[in-house]
């Protein structure tokens, strides 16, 4: 097969006819065959658009997916167009995208997390850098500015919380802000795993004014040019094409404009994230699911073994359908999550009271906990159901296997999500009055 032979490394062990089955464009037809029934025609037609805008980008740059490319070479183009995201309408910065909120960026992240899921997560690091300043912009015209070069793929975007020594002690930072005489702040400290950094050009970061503190915590805009700024790769073999940084910040000067959130409003301003934070990254995880149920469902139905196809052996088919009807049975309750969030930002005019945004922590943290575990499932069994062929570098399954591993520690490891949950069951129970 043509396409394939451009694939550096790769030896082919699929059959033609097979291979060729597995196509991007066949991949979205089972998923749009599953999602008919269950989504509003202004959803599927938004999907339908951007899966035509991914198979054709795909087709016209020869992009085949193996280890020579560059995915943030693809970013200006998907921003031009309007696929990096879907959350807002961005209209303070002159963007006005029609088809927005929670629900478009689940359609959007179904189709682009098909075309390549290492860009996809890459997409979503800066989504997060994106949250912060669309909410605290002031109007300040340097934050807009970088707000739309995020938004437009002009440059990918970081968000640095994560530090060596805290890990997932989000509130406890060592790193420190020093406040100066004309309301800049020097920055000194270490960050880590902060997704996208070492492309930057931007990144947003939190520091304390008194370590471990949390309550004097502060968050900032950074540019990457800036002389006190160090930022190395850390590699990660899971994604390999993604680019993680570990940075340090040696007396870092960060101009007043640049200060999103002053000391004591840091926090708060962290805290805001996590239900969007969370919620991305239990949709970017469905995308995932499905990608990887279409490969196996593709497969089984056209690989033949011991004169029929594999489907039918009992240990096979089984098993997908236990996969895809669990799936099915999240995605449609993480859509009606997504419709309900979007509904009650409408009804709030795009900003929700603090006791429904501190309800939905819970929600986000359920949906991120028992989506990202089912992932990591359902990728390696449904690369099991492929045997060599789900093993081997013709497919993305290899990617998705791999990318799956590490959706329970990004975002607030497994134990914190459970941390989370228990506290708001506590709550649950405090308030039911027992």
């Amino acid at each position: 097969m043509e396409e394939n032979k451009k694939k550096k490394y790769m030896t082919q062990a699929i059959s033609d006819e097979i291979l060729e089955k597995l196509s991007l464009k066949n991949r979205y037809s089972f998923l749009n065959t599953n999602l008919t029934a269950i989504l509003e025609p202004k959803e599927f037609n938004f999907l339908k658009k951007a899966q035509k805008f991914c198979m054709r980008f795909e087709k016209k740059n020869e992009v085949t997916h193996g280890p020579d490319e560059d995915v943030y070479d693809w970013i200006p183009a998907f921003g031009a167009e309007g696929y990096l995201t879907r959350s807002h309408n961005f209209e303070v910065i002159d963007v006005n995208y029609t088809d927005y909120g929670l629900t478009m960026e689940l359609m959007r992240n179904l189709a682009v997390g098909f075309f390549d899921p290492q860009f996809s997560m890459a997409g979503g690091a800066t989504q997060l850098a994106i949250n912060p300043l669309l909410e605290h912009h002031e109007n300040v015209p340097i934050r807009l500015e970088v707000l739309k070069k995020f938004v437009t793929g002009e440059t990918p975007g970081a968000i640095l919380i994560t530090e060596p020594e805290r890990g997932s002690d989000a509130v406890h930072m060592l790193t420190t802000c020093d406040a100066q005489d004309d309301g800049s702040f020097l920055l000194n400290g270490e960050k880590i795993f902060s997704t996208n950094a070492p492309k930057a050009g931007y990144v947003v970061a939190y520091a304390t004014a008194e370590q471990n503190n949390g309550n004097t915590m502060a968050q900032f805009l950074i540019d990457t040019s800036w002389e006190g700024w160090k930022c190395e790769r850390v590699y990660i073999p899971y994604v390999p094409k993604v680019w993680l940084g570990k940075e340090w910040f040696d007396s870092l000067r960060v101009p007043k404009d640049y200060v999103l959130g002053g000391v004591g409003k840091g926090r708060e301003h962290l805290f805001e994230g996590l239900v969007p934070e969370r919620i991305g990254i239990a949709i970017d995880c469905i995308a995932k699911s499905w990608n990887a149920i279409a490969y196996a469902a593709i497969y089984v139905n056209n690989r033949k073994q011991f004169d029929q196809m594999i489907l039918k052996f009992q240990g096979v088919g089984f098993l997908l359908t236990d996969l895809w009807a669990r799936l099915t049975n999240v995605t449609l309750g993480l859509l009606m999550f997504c419709k309900n969030y979007d509904s009650k930002m409408e009804k709030f005019g795009g900003e929700l009271p603090r006791n429904i945004s501190q309800a939905l922590v819970a929600s986000a943290s359920q949906f991120k906990y028992h989506v990202a575990k089912l992932t990591e499932e359902i990728c390696y069994e449904s690369a099991n159901l492929m045997g060599g062929a789900g093993l081997c570098d013709n497919t993305l399954m290899t990617d998705l296997v791999n990318i799956s591993r590490i959706a329970e520690i990004i975002g607030g490891s497994r134990q914190i999500q459970n941390y989370v949950m228990s506290m708001a069951l506590r709550q649950v129970y405090k308030m039911s009055g027992i």
